[in-house]
């Protein structure tokens, strides 16, 4: 049998790690190939480290196929769709798969849409536009998505290995992946907890580069009430105002007599 392996299709599924290779490698050997490989006419779609592993060791194996494929795109894309769904998929990788199929699905309906003749509608299927379409895509928060691409934009392949095998956090690996190339080469050849630590000094050195709180003005404070002084100013004004009240009656009734006189 024929296969043919495609870089482009197997570039498309990140590597596995140390760890995790060698432990299908076990499985491989102690069981043998149970999952069958899919191939899209002789070229190999699914189970790469499977046929790697089964040539290196005289494995047997069967293989299915897959022919609902038009093109090497729809191929990708149905690749990451069955990664998405495999549930020992970590976060980082699933934010680094949804954000390959945006790159995919982008450029496929900008290709459609520059081809084909005016008022010529876009290929169906759900947008992949925002980086919250990306997020649902990857069932991860946007915050999450965010990291992952600052990761991609600055990380050495170093800071990335350790990312994937679990040896820091997205978190930490967005921080650190701001220092210099050597900086981050050398926290990861310190483990995990050089990491940690690199990760730390780059999130005080951000909080010192901020500038400082303008601090509130604090507000006097009201003095309290002396209820009994109020009280006696009232009473006060109280009687005040009923002798001016009587004063202008007295007033009025001595003018209302004037009047009469004259």
């Amino acid at each position: 049998m024929h296969i043919t392996v495609n870089d482009e299709l197997r570039g498309t599924i990140d590597p596995l790690t140390t760890n995790e290779y060698t432990a299908l490698e076990r499985s491989l050997l102690a069981e043998g190939c149970r999952d069958a490989l899919v191939l899209w006419g002789d070229i190999l779609i699914d189970g790469h480290n499977r046929y790697a592993i089964c040539q290196q060791h005289g494995i047997a194996f069967n293989t299915v196929q897959n022919t609902s494929f038009g093109t090497i795109a729809d191929v990708m894309l149905w690749m990451i769709d069955n990664h998405l769904a495999r549930r020992s998929v970590s976060d980082f990788q699933r934010g680094v798969l949804a954000l390959r199929k945006k790159d995919i699905v982008t450029a496929r309906h900008r290709v459609h849409m520059q081809d084909a003749p005016v008022g010529t509608p876009a290929i169906v299927g759900a947008p992949i536009t925002t980086r919250d379409d990306v997020a649902r895509l990857a069932g991860i928060s946007s915050n999450t998505i965010t990291r992952i691409e600052k990761i991609q934009k600055g990380a050495t392949p170093e800071l990335v290995e350790a990312v994937r095998a679990g040896t820091i956090s997205i978190n930490a690996a967005a921080e650190v992946s701001t220092l210099p190339a050597a900086d981050q080469v050398a926290a990861v050849a310190g483990g995990k907890k050089e990491l940690q630590q690199a990760a730390k000094q780059v999130r005080e050195m951000k909080a010192g580069t901020r500038p400082a709180r303008t601090p509130v003005p604090e507000v006097d404070a009201v003095p309290p009430v002396d209820t009994d002084a109020l009280q006696a100013r009232v009473l006060e004004l109280t009687v005040q105002n009923a002798a001016l009240i009587e004063r202008v009656v007295v007033l009025t009734a001595a003018l209302e007599t004037a009047r009469h006189a004259a």
